[in-house]
């Protein structure tokens, strides 16, 4: 089973720790869609390796799958961990800044989630549409963003992401197709699903549409608007993709205990849909990928189900320990952190070697720092 084979690979840890968990993480970890150990790969060159990744989705409705392997390169992956590297680093000064009352209102941060919108990102062009939750400072960072302009909008300046208007929930970007993050649980499902029927509608025949994505969390997935949406994506065979990003707990509420269906992926009932893995950036650029050409070509929507995890409460607000306790986010972090993938994938790969990514990590948290003091 697949509970079992978790525990084959964590043996010393997982009993210890399952007690810990919440039963509805316990059961998400257990059925999460889970990659071979990426030592399994083959080498094509010095600067290009295979990956498998066997066992990184659970598909529904759908004849076919994503690939199982994913070739790549040393660029794009160095490129990949840089670009989460950098999401971590601005999160937890957010943080910090957030705490010394540099920053005032909501704050909701996506570490821990940074492998979505990264291999998102990497499956898309700047021509698709995305929208997002509040939770939209990354996304906003990898769609036309600078680190500078994300933290001055959060500090309510002139030259932030959104001139200071919109502060942490509402950034956007047109000339990226980036329409932003939105302050009401749901309502951005059907925003992107007009940016669906737009990619359509503009589209030249003959040639694949654009897509659109929306991505919401679990806590949003029961939300009405989303069914009406769902059905008009499907009634037009709209280029549609409702991204759900799974991170166990809707605000301080496990899935199990706000949700009576908790296999996301699967709520489109005759929507086809996908769970991918969504700790391995590899696997949701595959995925995506997979996901983007089938809306683009006309197939109509589909439910995507990305299984992640939060390390920071919902918001500033949540210290996150009330409802879980510190162990479940320790074992999240030692056993499934999207970083230390991709770290771990470069060295057995030969790309680069722990100093090497050290330095990096260096270099990123001194350049984050001087983004941030120069946004003040």
């Amino acid at each position: 089973s697949e509970r079992g084979s978790l525990v084959a690979r964590f043996p010393s840890c997982f009993l210890k720790i399952s007690t810990m968990l919440s039963s509805s993480l316990a059961r998400s970890i257990s059925k999460a869609p889970r990659a071979l150990p990426t030592s399994l790969h083959r080498f094509f060159s010095a600067d290009t390796a295979t990956f498998d990744l066997t066992g990184s989705f659970e598909t529904y409705q759908l004849d076919t799958q994503p690939n199982n392997e994913i070739t790549t390169s040393k660029d794009e992956l160095m490129n990949m961990f840089e670009t989460m590297y950098t999401m971590r680093r601005m999160e937890i000064t957010c943080d910090n800044e957030y705490k010394a009352r540099n920053i005032r209102g909501f704050c909701h941060l996506y570490d821990g989630q940074e492998a979505v919108a990264t291999g998102i990102d990497a499956a898309l062009t700047k021509e698709d549409s995305w929208i997002t939750s509040y939770r939209c400072h990354c996304v906003a960072l990898i769609r036309g963003g600078t680190v500078e302009k994300v933290v001055g909008e959060l500090f309510g300046g002139l030259e932030g992401y959104s001139r200071g208007k919109g502060g942490s929930m509402h950034f956007y970007n047109k000339d990226w197709n980036f329409y932003g993050g939105q302050g009401i649980v749901g309502a951005q499902v059907p925003v992107g699903t007009g940016l669906a029927f737009a990619n359509k509608y503009n589209a030249k025949p003959g040639e694949p549409m654009n897509v659109a994505v929306a991505c919401y969390g679990d806590g949003a997935a029961n939300q009405g608007q989303v069914w009406e949406a769902a059905n008009m994506a499907s009634l037009w065979k709209l280029p549609m993709i409702f991204c759900i990003e799974n991170n166990h707990y809707g605000m301080g509420t496990s899935i199990d205990r706000h949700s009576s269906h908790s296999d996301y992926y699967k709520m489109g009932n005759h929507i086809p849909g996908i769970r991918i893995d969504g700790m391995n950036v590899l696997a949701v650029k595959e995925g995506m990928r997979f996901v983007k050409e089938y809306c683009s070509s006309g197939n109509g929507p589909m439910y995507v189900e990305m299984m992640t995890y939060r390390y920071h409460g919902h918001s500033m607000s949540d210290p996150g320990t009330t409802y879980r306790n510190r162990e479940e986010i320790a074992f999240t972090r030692s056993t499934r952190d999207p970083l230390e993938f991709v770290k771990k994938t470069m060295i057995e790969a030969g790309f680069a070697d722990p100093e090497e990514l050290k330095e990096t990590e260096k270099r990123i948290r001194k350049s984050v720092q001087k983004a941030v003091l120069k946004a003040k």
